[in-house]
């Protein structure tokens, strides 16, 4: 297996778009037609969950390089979500997506290497999110294993909710503290860099707040960046344009509910729906991003 980073920037470029579809399955958003099929327990949500992730997954593969569950919905389903949370991961890279599982893991030590191991082996991710407030020792159990099984890491820097200012912009340092987290994640990128010339951590960094996100790409060169917050969190494509390096590289943007909730539950015909949300999306980025000027590898 290639190295993370490089496995992420060959996907971009054969896909020609950063479009990362995000599977945030709801079950009052969930079409009636899958609703209907499974009954209202635990276990019927999460068995609802994979059969909607599924028919997105088999939508949006044609289309787009990356997915990215989100583990809470699927948590709160029990054992069953669990279950089901692994099956959507295994198909989705059965079709040829990377995947990124969004846990916003952390810990220290031991616990930290098993949530590693959990991420990595037991979901087989290719990505996961991670929370660095604990400072350098609790990453290095998620980087030893990421290292040693070629994953990556998406550590959050400044993310794109109302609140989170709250802390990430005090000052510490005369600089805010997203700053200082950025530095870091610059220095843990550059430890382990592709042929790319990215690494293999990257930052979470909204698209609600464009000003800092154009700086927060020149203080991470190397990092590619995971962008939140387009579409339904209110962030346009012009908004992440200054996430992107100058071939168009280096960011992954996410839509979750602009796609898989771009449907009334009641339509039948809802496939179409988001097919057509995924490929709107694609052609919105391409038009208003530097993404829309990347060359493929044989360009």
């Amino acid at each position: 297996m290639s190295h993370f980073a490089d496995r992420v920037i060959a996907a971009i470029r054969a896909r020609r778009t950063p479009l990362c579809v995000g599977l945030d399955p709801r079950h009052e958003s969930l079409p009636e037609s899958i609703r209907q099929r499974h009954p209202a327990t635990t276990a019927g949500r999460a068995a609802a969950y994979e059969e909607f992730c599924h028919r997105v997954i088999d939508i949006v593969a044609p289309h787009v390089c990356v997915v990215k569950p989100q583990s809470a919905f699927f948590e709160a389903c029990g054992p069953a979500g669990m279950v089901a949370l692994q099956h959507v991961l295994r198909y989705a890279k059965w079709r040829g997506l990377l995947t990124i599982l969004d846990a916003k893991r952390n810990d220290i030590a031991s616990t930290a290497e098993a949530y590693a191991e959990a991420a990595f082996h037991v979901y087989d991710a290719d990505a996961l999110t991670v929370n660095p407030y604990l400072g350098r020792d609790s990453m290095e159990p998620f980087l030893k294993v990421g290292r040693r099984t070629r994953r990556g890491l998406f550590v959050l820097v400044r993310t794109s909710n109302p609140g989170g200012g709250q802390f990430q912009e005090s000052e510490v340092a005369g600089r805010p503290l997203f700053n200082h987290v950025a530095a870091a994640v610059q220095s843990w990128s550059a430890e382990h860099p592709g042929t790319s010339g990215f690494g293999d951590v990257g930052a979470v960094v909204g698209a609600t707040k464009p000003a800092e996100l154009g700086q927060l790409r020149k203080e991470m060169p190397a990092a590619i960046l995971l962008v939140p917050g387009y579409g339904a969190q209110g962030g346009t494509s012009a908004d992440t344009a200054a996430a992107f390096d100058s071939q168009g590289l280096g960011a992954i943007v996410n839509s979750s509910r602009g796609i898989i909730c771009s449907f009334k539950p009641n339509e039948l015909n809802w496939e179409a729906s988001v097919e057509r949300a995924t490929r709107e999306a694609i052609e919105d980025l391409a038009k208003n991003t530097p993404a829309g000027r990347m060359k493929t590898s044989s360009q």
